[in-house]
């Protein structure tokens, strides 16, 4: 007599999780890498294009990377012309970041291949999963206090 199927406990869940994840990450570091930019400089070129002009504080925080970590970053994406510093007249201090006509190109090129990418990940999934999955995904970011949507 076949077993009865048991539910998972949540630690079965957070392992499957974790599993899924470093597959999402890994499709998503190959698919991409053939644009010439590591996942997470193609990630703030897109987020400094996307809300531009922006501080490093507000990108660190919308792109999840501590500042010191977005910092580095940041200076290699300005030495490699995708960045650039802007201050303003009115507080030298103040440093605002925007994206270059080639930052912008690879923006919009990155953000192209990131979509193919994710429509081959998740095509197994029909539209009514996905939607579960978004749902679900939301509740579980809100104990971080991500805004819904984001």
């Amino acid at each position: 007599m076949p077993e009865a199927k048991r539910n998972p406990t949540a630690a079965q869940v957070a392992d499957e999780f974790s599993r899924t994840a470093k597959v999402l990450v890994r499709h998503f570091n190959e698919r991409l890498g053939e644009h010439g930019v590591s996942t997470p400089r193609s990630r703030l070129v897109v987020e400094v294009a996307r809300s531009q002009p922006v501080r490093l504080t507000e990108l660190a925080l919308a792109v999840g990377i501590a500042q010191g970590t977005a910092s580095t970053l940041v200076d290699a994406l300005v030495r490699d012309g995708l960045l650039e510093r802007q201050t303003s007249p009115r507080d030298r201090r103040s440093v605002r970041l925007r994206v270059t006509e080639q930052g912008a190109a690879l923006a919009q090129d990155w953000t192209s291949g990131y979509e193919v990418a994710a429509e081959e990940l998740f095509s197994p999934l029909s539209e009514e999963q996905m939607t579960t999955l978004v749902d679900i995904l939301r509740i579980l970011g809100a104990e971080e206090g991500s805004p819904a949507g984001d």
